[in-house]
């Protein structure tokens, strides 16, 4: 069912390659006489909306109870299409770590596989408090790395920290989950 919070959460997956073309081709810009600074600008700004839309769809979907189970695959695979195509836009034009994007990616591969057998299993896993911190520290990482903002590196590990760790209390609960199973 396509609903508003859903159409959000699809927004945000056809803004993802945009931005992501965005990064690797600033000289769209250059060449037409502006400042690179210009791309950071919009692609920034084509960031951050498409990052409302993740607090917008789940908002509206929780306060008009439009829940859905297209929804609950739409919002994180939404997410993680943009969070990853800034981060691998970004390692590719050499202002991200390769290693603090492999990380992330591993864990992000390796905790989708972890829900669909959790899903499989009839388990229920809900989200942390830590992913969504997680989540926050990506976006605020992959903001300060698109202006070439000071200190965008080190919030980029930090951010790496806060994936592993969640990954780790995700991983935790899903052991959990198994367990109370088993009884």
């Amino acid at each position: 069912m396509l609903n508003l919070p859903n159409a959000l959460a699809s927004l945000r997956i056809l803004l993802a390659p945009l931005m992501f073309w965005m990064i690797l081709n600033s000289e769209l810009f250059t060449n037409n006489g502006f400042h690179i600074s210009w791309n950071y600008y919009f692609t920034s700004l084509l960031f951050v909306l498409a990052s409302a839309t993740d607090f917008f769809d789940g908002f509206i979907a929780r306060q008009w109870n439009q829940m859905t189970m297209l929804g609950a695959i739409l919002d994180p695979l939404a997410d993680k299409m943009l969070t990853l195509a800034a981060f691998l836009g970004l390692m590719m034009i050499g202002e991200a770590s390769a290693w603090a994007i492999y990380i992330i990616v591993v864990r992000e591969l390796f905790i989708t596989g972890l829900r669909t057998v959790a899903v499989s299993e009839g388990l229920e896993v809900k989200a942390s408090w830590a992913g969504k911190v997680k989540t926050v520290a990506q976006m605020i990482a992959i903001g300060f790395l698109l202006m070439h903002w000071q200190f965008g590196a080190e919030l980029l590990w930090f951010a790496v920290a806060l994936t592993v760790y969640s990954g780790l209390e995700y991983l935790w609960g899903f052991k959990n989950a198994l367990l109370r199973e088993s009884k």
